[in-house]
């Protein structure tokens, strides 16, 4: 049980008959003071057992068993991290929500180059399409130009040929026959 009075709580624990006590500042966790009662609940009856102190005198323990009391205080009011397991877990949890989160947002930016990435590769995907057609284009209009201009260059050399040929021989090639 525990009771509040002003900035202390006070905290007990009974057991065949005898009340173990122990006072903290409202800062305290319940756990450690909880965990200092059983620690001197558990060494008292080990060391008197559940019977002598029934019968034995007030204070008749008092000079034994405070030395005790002083240790197990310190041990409890020192900063030993294994004494309250739970926010030692607690403080674990947080450390690795911590590095998830990290990781997370490292993974949230690499999804967003990845997506740029992506982005980038259609347009250069699409922008490739666009040249294949355009230099298919190309090369075909090249290709009717150079087509055109041998046809047009076989036509002259064939009207000059004659031409040559008719100015020689005549126009019905008359003078070369012969």
């Amino acid at each position: 049980m525990s009771y509040v009075y002003d900035d202390h709580i006070f905290h007990y624990v009974v057991e065949c008959g005898i009340c173990f006590l122990c006072m903290s500042d409202e800062m305290n966790k319940h756990r450690v003071p909880f965990a200092l009662l059983n620690d001197m609940k558990e060494l008292f009856f080990s060391k008197y057992g559940r019977e002598l102190p029934q019968r034995a005198i007030a204070f008749s323990l008092n000079d034994e068993f405070s030395r005790i009391i002083d240790e197990r205080m310190e041990y409890y009011n020192g900063d030993n991290p294994n004494l309250d397991s739970i926010s030692t877990v607690q403080n674990q949890i947080n450390d690795v929500r911590d590095v998830m989160v990290q990781n997370i947002e490292k993974v949230l930016e690499r999804g967003e180059k990845i997506e740029l990435l992506v982005d980038k590769t259609d347009r250069l995907n699409q922008q490739a399409f666009k040249f294949e057609s355009s230099s298919r284009t190309l090369r075909r209009a090249v290709w009717w130009k150079k087509a055109r201009g041998m046809a047009c260059m076989g036509l002259f050399l064939t009207l000059l040929i004659y031409f040559v040929s008719a100015s020689i021989c005549g126009v019905t090639f008359t003078k070369c026959r012969k």
